[in-house]
């Protein structure tokens, strides 16, 4: 199964998509937790570390894929059960590249190796922010990226079996509802 979650920060998406994986996942069969997140500082270390901590019971393999997702995945075996985490963070760090340049065109490249990842791996949870839709006006390269993930965030729920919207820890089945509470 393919489920695509999103949400505002801090809504109780990873969470949610942490206890589903781990749900959907076969019995004796990997569990890998695909971590998008390149940290800047320590800020973001200490937020790595907290997550590790939070998902030690889950059993996940945690594997670095900040920049190349299927690459990373090549490295798993097929059959695992995964968990991306998160399509804002893989479009940040394509799009904002080390040497300080912008790649505006980085949502193409990431939406590919997103539809490559959906057609090879059958057993896969993955994780967005939905921070494209209020109405205030950005600058340029804000709107570039918000606009850049709503069109990753479209293409992977149209490839989706279920999409799952998560706000405030409540959960909205938008597609998919029969498979997702056969899990639950």
């Amino acid at each position: 199964m393919k489920v695509f979650i999103s949400g505002g920060s801090k809504s109780g998406k990873s969470r949610y998509a942490e206890r589903l994986a781990f749900k959907m996942r076969k019995a004796d069969s990997p569990l890998y937790y695909l971590a998008t997140m390149i940290p800047a500082d320590n800020e973001d270390k200490k937020r790595i570390n907290r997550h590790r901590k939070e998902r030690a019971d889950y059993g996940f393999e945690t594997v670095e894929s900040g920049l190349d997702i299927t690459a990373a995945v090549e490295k798993c075996n097929q059959q695992g059960t995964f968990l991306l985490d998160s399509v804002t963070a893989l479009l940040a760090n394509a799009m904002f590249l080390p040497d300080g340049n912008v790649d505006p065109e980085a949502h193409k490249k990431v939406t590919f190796q997103l539809i490559e990842l959906l057609s090879e791996i059958n057993n896969i949870v993955i994780v967005s922010d939905f921070i494209y839709s209020d109405a205030f006006l950005y600058n340029d390269l804000t709107e570039a990226y918000r606009r850049g993930l709503a069109h990753i965030d479209k293409k992977v729920a149209e490839l989706s079996d279920a999409v799952i919207e998560v706000s405030a820890g409540v959960c909205i089945i938008h597609k998919g509802a029969g498979i997702i509470n056969e899990i639950y």
